[in-house]
């Protein structure tokens, strides 16, 4: 069984080319092997994997010895004299194989408690991941808006001074500064909802939720997608913990027939006997010492059969399941990939829009130098410009959460 400081160093391994996928990604690694490190979830399940590692020791015992005393409250007379008191003490012993059949069986119950530990540290970084591309993006929108609040304070100065010619009415001034308020909404909605994330990224850290995260990189789609090998989801860890469970029932069921042999008892008995009074012999007093064996055999053993039966009906459960959970893992992986494909769809296309509103808005501004620049046009392809400075970068967001849940499912 693997330990716990090697695993760590595994993770940590995967996820400098696992979940970090920008350029500038040092930060994400950062907060990824620091929520490895610090995650209270994941100390609970290496805690569950050492208590059951421990538990090797503790089947490899033997049953415990009896010891006895007996006092003759009426001393039975033998030809030798009176029996005083009888002390006996009496080991049983399993049928040979049965402590390593034991062992086996623990260990392989550990094993399935190692991959829970494997899944936990997977979703953990997936949504560390996550979370910090979700804080990307809202920094990224947050300094769109502040663009474009800058570029109308810019349009509303214009705006004034065509009032002052009498070029333009006052309320094109008040349509400008109507949306610059519905932006500057917008702007601290997004505050809100940068320090909920963050809040949540804390948490995944054991820190405190106040602490500031600071995000340095930008969301930059690559040239070309990873190639994926579905190949290796018949390899997840998901998947994996299936076959340890039908492991640790087959194991199960060979400790079963093991259960059904015999087990031998060693013993031995002492009596204490006292001398025969006004008689000389050359037994006489003498004690009593007894070497005994027993055997004990489970003539009765409808629960072996009917535990051989139960443990062959949980492997086929356990096939089952698994079958079900690489169906679902199929889905859930066509999917994401769909959806990041559809995000490079989307981003690509709003990069074209995003061209043509900023082509747009220089021929308005051209056309203020003529003095027949209509300001209701110009808020039209503001609003349009930025909706698709918006949705692109919800586009390459949602790129970036579809390949951490594609990494989370093939990469090993």
């Amino acid at each position: 069984m693997k330990p716990i400081k090697t695993q760590i160093h595994t993770f940590f391994m995967l996820c400098s080319f696992f979940f970090v996928l920008n350029g500038n990604a040092q930060e994400l690694q950062t907060f990824i092997l620091e929520a490895l490190t610090n995650n209270p979830e994941i100390k609970k399940f290496e805690l569950q994997y050492r208590i059951a590692s421990e538990k090797v020791n503790e089947v490899n015992t033997l049953p415990n010895t009896e010891f006895g005393l007996g006092y003759f409250a009426s001393e039975p007379e033998t030809r030798t004299g009176a029996q005083r008191f009888k002390l006996s003490v009496k080991q049983m012993m399993p049928w040979f194989g049965n402590i390593a059949a034991r062992e086996n069986y623990v260990s392989s119950l550990a094993a399935t408690k190692y991959e829970d530990i494997t899944i936990a540290k997977r979703k953990l970084m997936a949504s560390v991941s996550q979370l910090y591309y979700n804080l990307q993006a809202n920094i990224e929108k947050q300094a769109i808006l502040y663009q474009h609040i800058n570029l109308l304070n810019t349009y509303e100065k214009l705006a004034l001074t065509s009032v002052a010619v009498g070029k333009a009415s006052v309320v094109s001034v008040l349509r400008l500064q109507m949306r610059q308020n519905e932006l500057e909404q917008l702007k601290q909605v997004l505050t809100q909802q940068y320090l909920a994330k963050q809040s949540t990224l804390n948490n995944f850290l054991n820190r405190d939720n106040a602490v500031v995260v600071s995000i340095l990189d930008t969301l930059r789609l690559p040239l070309r997608d990873v190639k994926i090998n579905s190949k290796k989801l018949v390899l997840h860890p998901e998947l994996l913990k299936y076959d340890k469970r039908y492991q640790s029932v087959a194991q199960s069921e060979i400790l079963n027939q093991k259960e059904r042999n015999p087990m031998i008892g060693f013993g031995f008995d002492y009596v204490n006997v006292g001398k025969r009074p006004n008689m000389s012999f050359s037994d006489n007093g003498k004690d009593i010492a007894m070497p005994m064996i027993s055997v004990s055999i489970p003539i009765f053993n409808n629960k072996y059969s009917s535990q051989t039966k139960q443990n062959d009906l949980e492997q086929q459960e356990i096939v089952a399941q698994k079958q079900a959970r690489l169906n679902a893992l199929k889905t859930l992986l066509e999917t994401a990939i769909n959806k990041r494909v559809s995000a490079r769809i989307r981003f690509e296309t709003q990069a074209k829009n995003i061209k043509q509103a900023e082509s747009a808005a220089d021929i308005l501004m051209k056309s203020y130098e003529t003095g027949s620049m209509d300001f209701k046009d110009v808020l039209d392809i503001q609003e349009l410009q930025l909706k698709f400075e918006m949705q692109q970068t919800e586009a390459a967001e949602n790129y970036y959460l579809q390949t951490t849940i594609i990494n989370y499912l093939t990469q090993q």
